[in-house]
């Protein structure tokens, strides 16, 4: 089980951290969201909860929950500018569908937590 930064996510993640004295790292995970099912959900963690995995990746900490594990486990998280824009970008290898204007996904591992 893993979650992966490239170097541009890494270096943006530890600015938003080094701006926050109270943060532990980065909280990952998924919610429901839009019309096919999950969204991401992206946030300074604060506290390690009971039920999170923890990876560490060049120094920034990564918290998931246990529900959202099985969605997010082996993602990719990258940081890219394009002009004057600029976004994560999510490569998520459980990913088997998505809406039309991509704000939202489904996984084989939703069906696991249906059950």
């Amino acid at each position: 089980m893993s979650i992966h930064l490239t170097e541009s996510a890494r270096a943006r993640i530890l600015g938003f951290l080094e701006l926050d004295t109270t943060a532990l790292g980065l909280r990952f995970g998924v919610s429901r969201s839009g019309c096919s099912g999950w969204g991401y959900k992206v946030e300074v963690a604060h506290e390690r909860r009971p039920d999170d995995a923890v990876f560490d990746d060049g120094g920034v900490h990564i918290f998931v929950d246990a529900a959202s594990l099985a969605q997010v486990d082996g993602t990719r998280i990258d940081y890219v500018q394009q002009g004057l824009n600029a976004q994560f970008v999510f490569s998520n290898p459980n990913v088997t569908g998505g809406c039309g204007c991509g704000s939202s996904f489904t996984t084989d591992a939703e069906r696991i937590i249906e059950l």
